[in-house]
């Protein structure tokens, strides 16, 4: 059943929603939009526009403007415990931190000595490590940062322990791993394979692992997207994954069975939960970024 801008495919996901609250375009005018990441303490809202080489920002009151240019084609964005952001970069290759006096350190570049390909999606866990997927899509061509031969044999998945500078890689089968998100408690690990954008047949789904004593086992698919392929995708405080998708926003329980989708006019990329509760949903999708308030809160502080 279709409502507005929702598809209900379950009663379940009535609870999740607002049916009365309009789904908002806040900015357009990018060439992909990607990363977005909520700062609290300004309720401001921040992505990457990729190919622009830039990253935005939103707020309240304020609208969009332009946050940093010559962004090193940056890709995906969170924040550290300290409030920092905390940010993929396609063109150092590398993961990058954001101090509180505007500087910018990279934290992690390399693997054994080899460069990352293109850090691709990171979160930051309970104890400070940032987990980040690292597919080639920065490498394949100068569009979305540096067209170069990949030195790692693969993309892997990777965890940076908190003051770190070495890397240590958790999964080594994807054939291009991109957004992850843990549940609520931790103890699960969702990793989204968007490898049928470049090989045929290749993987749309997003997979799930047990995670004891920061190793990953007990792999299995999680679910298989259903309209295009999983990239960005966040978790609700009730173990919901909400993941982005070509028609929009799939949302599923726990046990990967669909509720609802939210639907757009252009392909989402990722999404973040944000808003002073947590629960106004942030989505970047194509050349637009767009916001809706839901029934339900982000997982996480």
């Amino acid at each position: 059943m279709k409502q507005n801008d929702y598809e209900v495919h379950d009663a379940r996901f009535r609870s999740l929603i607002q049916a009365n609250a309009p789904l908002e375009k806040i900015a357009g005018d990018c060439l992909w939009t990607e990363g977005p990441a909520y700062f609290p303490a300004w309720d401001m809202l921040v992505w990457s526009d990729i190919p622009n080489n830039r990253m935005m920002r939103w707020a309240p009151g304020m609208g969009v403007g332009v946050f940093r240019i010559n962004a090193n084609f940056s890709n995906g964005n969170t924040r550290d415990h300290e409030g920092r952001l905390v940010s993929c970069e396609h063109g150092r290759r590398c993961i990058s931190r954001t101090e509180h006096d505007g500087s910018v350190a990279v934290l992690v570049s390399h693997f054994e000595g080899r460069r990352f390909n293109s850090p691709n999606d990171l979160i930051v866990d309970s104890q400070g490590t940032i987990w980040f997927t690292d597919p080639d899509y920065g490498i394949m061509s100068d569009y979305e940062g540096f067209r170069a031969d990949g030195e790692l044999g693969g993309c892997h998945v990777y965890a940076l322990a908190r003051g770190e500078r070495e890397a240590r890689r958790v999964a080594d089968d994807f054939v291009k791993p991109n957004g992850l998100a843990f549940s609520p408690d931790e103890s699960r690990l969702y990793i989204a394979d968007s490898g049928a954008s470049h090989v045929e047949g290749g993987p749309r789904h997003i997979r799930v692992f047990d995670v004891e004593g920061g190793v990953l086992r007990n792999s299995r698919v999680f679910i298989e997207m259903s309209n295009g392929m999983p990239d960005g995708f966040r978790v609700d405080e009730y173990g919901n994954v909400w993941s982005s998708a070509a028609d929009g926003v799939h949302c599923y329980s726990p046990q990967g069975e669909l509720l609802g989708k939210i639907l757009l006019p252009e392909v989402v990329s990722n999404l973040t939960f944000g808003g002073l509760n947590r629960n106004r949903l942030f989505i970047t999708a194509t050349s637009s970024v767009y916001s809706v308030y839901v029934g339900v809160r982000g997982a996480g502080r």
